[in-house]
């Protein structure tokens, strides 16, 4: 965390991240939780709704597909906002919109209502999800990138090993309305902390920023439709799937077609600045998310289909199945963090990304008897390579920009996990859809599941040889700055030179105006 004169206190000689940094990071994380929480719940309930609502499954969907889209709503638009109200205001009015969406969810009295409150919840987390990475990244001043990426990561790695048994547990012994209470002691307790372990938000000495409303209209529904349209993929077939699919799909990729010509017109001032992307660092960053996010969402909702569609377990049971990827995950974070910080983002990545391709191809050959004990081993394999390879390409994405750059890099990061994710679980269902139709045995389905997992092999294997543009090792050229506007400084410390020109230390402001938190 930077000192008062925004010099940043000096690296810790023993390696350990600042005592100050550390506090700020707990607060944000305890927050974060009740949105990771609630998402992996979520993955595990929607059959069980569909039962005590009596509706189809297909309208219960929209739980989750309501959520989606009011996130990648929000997403892009977070970096903007956070320059307006400041980042601790910010953090705190998402945070306590998605305790009210979870409240009303919590007493909702039908399907749609509940539908509803879910968007009110999807508007607070989007926010939420933008601002954990950014608040940290920009108290941290580019220092240590690997190992403040395994700190701020312990709710996405806790999330899949304790959501889906939590929600196991709930919807066993009590009343799904439990999956919503749950939120409330983390969103209260992360707003008491956020107003006492965040740095106060002070206005910059430049001019106030200002929202981009053209582009908030072009590219938020525009993405917003694109996510729609890949979440319905699965659920249409014949004339149904062009007004469900192609049409929002087509009308989404025209207005993100429109805000390109508008970024570019508009440059810093847009609400993303695209020209960030002529950072290597950020480019390639950005598209191994794609590929990472579908080979890691699309194959979580794969795994537990498996086990409960083939081997006749309960979603607990499944849940139970699924802890050791998790726990993969927890055990890499650290040692990532590490060699990240030691080695570089790319050998790190390609080292993750060769296990995760290695342990999800036994899932391609997988039997309906295939042991159990088997696949949980392969699992914990799948999870330390998963969790390595995020900590990578998500610490890599924020090499190189200057303090005022981190809020779009992060909603760029954010973004392009989400439209990955619906990409790959779309796409997946698709492929297990047609490759199980007409199964009438667990042997028939267990093939068709094998075929789904070859493809999420094949998006990991796609990552192996984008990871060789990521910065290589620190103090190295690939690990400098090389993008903007001629800039050359390395991490965006304090005092270093912004993309326009104006100086970025401990609360100043960028060349875009953006406030830091």
């Amino acid at each position: 965390m930077a000192t008062e004169d925004g010099t940043g206190p000096p690296p810790s000689p023993t390696g350990a991240l600042d005592p100050g940094l550390r506090r700020i990071a707990v607060a944000l994380i305890v927050g974060a939780l009740a949105v990771i929480f609630d998402t992996t719940i979520m993955s595990v309930a929607l059959d069980d709704l569909s039962g005590r609502m009596h509706a189809s499954l297909s309208a219960v969907q929209w739980v989750s597909t309501a959520y989606l889209l009011a996130l990648a709503t929000v997403m892009p638009a977070a970096g903007a906002l956070q320059a307006v109200l400041g980042g601790r205001r910010l953090w705190i009015v998402s945070l306590g919109l998605f305790l009210l969406g979870s409240l009303l969810a919590a007493t909702a009295w039908n399907l749609p209502s509940l539908i509803a409150f879910r968007v009110v919840q999807g508007l607070g987390g989007g926010t939420l999800t933008v601002l954990l990475f950014t608040l940290v990244m920009q108290a941290a001043e580019g220092r240590a990138v690997g190992r403040v990426m395994s700190l701020i990561t312990v709710p996405t790695a806790l999330g899949p090993v304790l959501g889906p048994v939590l929600g196991g547990v709930i919807l066993h012994l009590g009343d799904w309305r439990w999956i919503f209470w749950c939120n409330v002691p983390f969103c209260v307790l992360g707003i008491f902390l956020a107003r006492r372990r965040l740095p106060a938000d002070r206005p910059g000495p430049g001019p106030r920023a200002r929202l981009d409303p053209v582009g908030m209209l072009l590219l938020s529904p525009g993405i917003a439709l694109v996510v729609l349209a890949l979440t319905r993929i699965a659920d249409t077939t014949g004339p149904a799937r062009t007004v469900q699919t192609v049409l929002p799909l087509a009308a989404g990729l025209a207005l993100l077609a429109g805000y390109l010509a508008w970024a570019l017109r508009r440059g810093p001032r847009a609400l993303i600045d695209i020209r960030l992307f002529r950072h290597r660092s950020l480019a390639s960053s950005t598209a191994l998310v794609l590929l990472s996010g579908a080979a890691l969402y699309g194959t979580m909702l794969l795994l537990p289909l498996y086990w409960q569609q083939v081997r006749g377990e309960s979603a607990l049971g499944a849940a139970l199945l699924l802890v050791p990827q998790g726990v993969g995950t927890l055990i890499s974070r650290a040692l990532a963090g590490r060699c990240m910080d030691r080695f570089g983002a790319r050998p790190v990545s390609v080292v993750a990304f060769v296990l995760t391709v290695a342990s999800t191809v036994p899932f391609g050959l997988v039997t309906a008897t295939t042991s159990n004990t088997l696949l949980m081993a392969v699992l914990f394999v799948r999870g330390v390579g998963l969790g390595a390879a995020m900590i990578a390409i998500m610490g890599a994405a924020f090499v190189g920009l200057a303090p005022g750059e981190i809020p779009q890099g992060a909603s760029i990061s954010r973004v392009a996990q989400q439209v990955g994710g619906s990409a790959g679980t779309a796409l997946l269902l698709v492929v297990l859809q047609h490759t199980s139709a007409g199964a009438r045995t667990p042997a028939a389905l267990a093939s068709g599941f094998g075929t789904a997992f070859w493809w999420s092999a094949g998006f990991a294997a796609a990552a192996l040889p984008l990871s060789l543009l990521l910065p290589g090792r620190p103090g190295t050229p690939e690990g400098t700055r090389t993008g903007g506007t001629g800039t050359t400084s390395t991490t965006s410390g304090a005092g270093t030179t912004s993309g326009a020109g104006t100086t970025s230390g401990a609360g100043t402001t960028s060349g875009t105006g953006a406030t830091r938190a």
